[in-house]
């Protein structure tokens, strides 16, 4: 049972604009809306606190107007810091465009979250009841590779290693991502990352190319919804809500984040899956990135969709 999420990923800050269309090369676009505040990691934490489960942000940050801001937001989301700030170095951006049909384009520039060193993971040594969360962009050479891949690969069996690999997850070293998934309980990821770890176009195919890790699986599809795959069980299917969507950043971390909190509470994983599907629904429909909404928000939405356990008939499938 997970009673306690933490997170080695990377919590950055995203500088958001959105913008009718991109700009052509060398040109210039005015914005219709922009903003500054905390990303990457931060969004899972925040949404699964959100949802209810106690989180704690174990990954690097820094000492500048950056890190303060990291901070600062993840203590108003009762979220807990648990390593002390890096000294000399602030913690990293990333400018996130997103264009008027909802697609994003992501410039990324690291800073004191890619400089984790040994010694600081040596003391955190989570036990039974603590989910550990660690993203692709963690493992890459540049970022916190070489000292995360050990440290997760020592962890005690009793905790629950959930592995979202990232767009950019061709760049981590192969035999270090295998390492990854081996011991990972489930593995996140959206359709685009399921085929390339796989090599497979159908989701169901790269699904069960995935369970063969012997890991859980959780398989975003947007507005399709999920696909949810318990180690050593049949996949379920679990169809989204339909909702108009104006901004899709942050909304895999606010799917994931609530998956690992209702499955604190003791749901499955289809209902856990659905669940899931309802916050990111509800996330896509607003703007920004930290848009994952509370558990009173996803039941509210939930009763008015028809309940709020995973449906039966044909919107839980189990053949495709």
């Amino acid at each position: 049972m997970i009673e306690r999420l933490l997170s080695v990923g990377n919590v950055i800050i995203d500088i958001t604009a959105h913008l009718d269309h991109l700009p052509v090369r060398g040109g210039d676009v005015l914005a219709d809306e922009s903003s500054i505040g905390p990303g990457g990691s931060s969004n899972l934490l925040v949404a699964a606190r959100r949802q209810g489960l106690p989180a704690g942000y174990a990954g690097a940050h820094g000492t500048g107007p950056f890190g303060e801001l990291v901070r600062a937001a993840l203590a108003e989301q009762d979220v807990d810091v648990l390593l002390e700030p890096t000294a000399g170095a602030d913690t990293g951006y990333c400018v996130a465009i997103t264009d008027s049909g909802g697609e994003r384009t992501f410039v990324t520039a690291f800073g004191a979250e890619a400089t984790l060193e040994a010694a600081q993971l040596a003391r955190l040594t989570p036990r039974s009841g603590v989910a550990v969360h660690v993203s692709g962009y963690g493992l890459l050479a540049r970022t916190n590779g070489a000292v995360l891949t050990p440290w997760l690969g020592a962890l005690d069996p009793e905790v629950v290693l959930v592995f979202d690999p990232g767009p950019l997850l061709t760049a981590i070293d192969a035999e270090r991502l295998q390492t990854v998934l081996r011991r990972a309980d489930w593995i996140s990821c959206n359709e685009d990352e399921a085929g390339l770890l796989t090599g497979e176009s159908k989701p169901v195919d790269a699904v069960a190319a995935l369970a063969r890790h012997q890991s859980g699986v959780l398989l975003r599809l947007g507005a399709q919804g999920c696909l949810v795959q318990p180690a050593g069980e049949a996949a379920d299917w679990l169809e989204g809500f339909p909702v108009v969507a104006v901004d899709s950043n942050g909304a895999g971390d606010a799917h994931t984040g609530a998956f690992l909190a209702a499955l604190a509470r003791g749901a499955t994983a289809a209902e856990a899956a659905y669940r899931a599907n309802a916050c990111a629904a509800l996330a896509v429909s607003r703007r920004g990135p930290a848009t994952a909404p509370s558990e009173e928000e996803v039941d509210a939405f939930l009763d008015i969709a028809g309940g709020a356990a995973a449906p039966s008939g044909s919107e839980a499938r189990t053949e495709y």
